[in-house]
């Protein structure tokens, strides 16, 4: 049997600002046949990755409109290319890897699947996820630790933002799952990724996930705060998930808390912990909570902003309420939308490749 049409899948997505790069080993093709079969990778090659009618794309792949929609509506169940289903009008765009086809596959990994994504991730991903320096995710804390007075912008409020959300769904964590099927979980909540408005309606439809209320969310939220997860959604103002990460398993994390990557290199901190002195009693629950191992502890504690990801979890467990969540000077606003982002990763990815090529050599 020919790998053609899964080398040609590989290419494909690899134009994604988060692409899917080539290995040595080949272990990316053995991930796209256990998720797609021959038909289905052919199909997905012909898609857009914006948001077409089943009619647009009937035309390009030479079928009927009822055959192009009944195989777009089977690729969408199984978690292969992303649907909406909005005011009588259904569309259908390519997915990429990730933010994507991994996620996608939380109802099918098994053990199996599970060491191909660790052994894809350990060789390659990593790497291609931070090869931009463009950070894909926002950190947006609870708004309980915010320095009180502070100006917030509606991307800085999580629980407001969760509250308008039209639609919200819920699913387990992809990359804890993945983590305790190969034996390196840990005992951190599962149900914990959500999902907003079209993403949600997606993970509803396929059933994927569940469909929750704002409520429920916000409990989920303040349920993982106490666990010490970082709620981190992608770097856009809209809210269109929030994931719940550990530095033990989440695939963003991993490559601050086991390759000591600079964290913003994943992460837009927005806000960071400023410590009142006074207030401290010194008892050094707040190193044990960072994440990223931004704390030091001399008198008080010592924090190191370029460490720092704003994530408030030293500030929720401090019993004297010495640290706080001040609004970065420097911070920067999350893009527009993830389309904006895109092009910002594929603008970064393209500059430091030729940062970092060789300088040809004069004539």
């Amino acid at each position: 049997m020919s790998d053609q049409d899964y080398l040609k899948l590989r290419e494909f997505l690899d134009q994604f600002p988060i692409g899917f790069p080539q290995t040595k080993s080949g272990v990316e093709i053995k991930i796209l046949k256990r998720l797609f079969n021959e038909e289905e990778a052919k199909t997905v090659v012909s898609l857009s990755p914006f948001p077409e009618d089943a009619s647009t794309i009937a035309k390009r792949i030479g079928m009927t409109e009822k055959g192009a929609q009944e195989k777009l509506d089977a690729l969408s169940d199984k978690g292969l290319i992303f649907r909406t289903r909005r005011k009588g009008q259904t569309a259908y765009r390519a997915a990429p890897f990730m933010i994507g086809l991994y996620e996608y596959s939380v109802k099918k990994i098994d053990k199996e699947l599970a060491g191909l994504f660790k052994e894809y991730y350990d060789t390659a991903y990593l790497e291609e996820m931070g090869a931009s320096h463009v950070a894909g995710f926002k950190v947006v804390p609870v708004k309980e630790n915010i320095q009180a007075g502070s100006v917030l912008l509606p991307f800085h409020k999580l629980e407001e933002s969760i509250k308008a959300a039209r639609k919200i769904s819920v699913t387990d964590c992809v990359c804890r799952k993945e983590a305790r099927l190969i034996g390196e979980g840990c005992d951190h909540p599962m149900e914990t990724c959500l999902s907003f408005g079209v993403a949600a309606e997606y993970y509803i439809d396929t059933g994927l996930g569940r469909e929750i209320t704002a409520d429920e969310a916000l409990k989920i939220i303040e349920e993982t705060d106490k666990a010490g997860l970082v709620h981190a959604g992608a770097n856009s103002k809209h809210l269109s998930n929030i994931c719940n990460c550990c530095p033990c398993c989440c695939a963003s994390m991993k490559g601050i808390s086991k390759r000591g990557h600079e964290p913003h290199r994943y992460f837009n901190a927005m806000f960071e912990a400023v410590v009142d002195e006074e207030a401290c009693i010194g008892c050094e629950s707040c190193l044990e909570r960072c994440p990223v191992g931004a704390i030091v502890m001399k008198e008080t504690p010592s924090i190191n902003r370029d460490q720092c990801l704003g994530c408030g979890l030293c500030a929720s467990d401090c019993p004297s309420e010495a640290i706080t969540l001040n609004l970065r000077e420097d911070s920067k606003e999350p893009f527009k939308n993830v389309t904006e982002m895109g092009m910002e990763i594929l603008k970064g990815k393209k500059e430091r490749t030729q940062k970092t090529q060789p300088a040809e050599a004069e004539l």
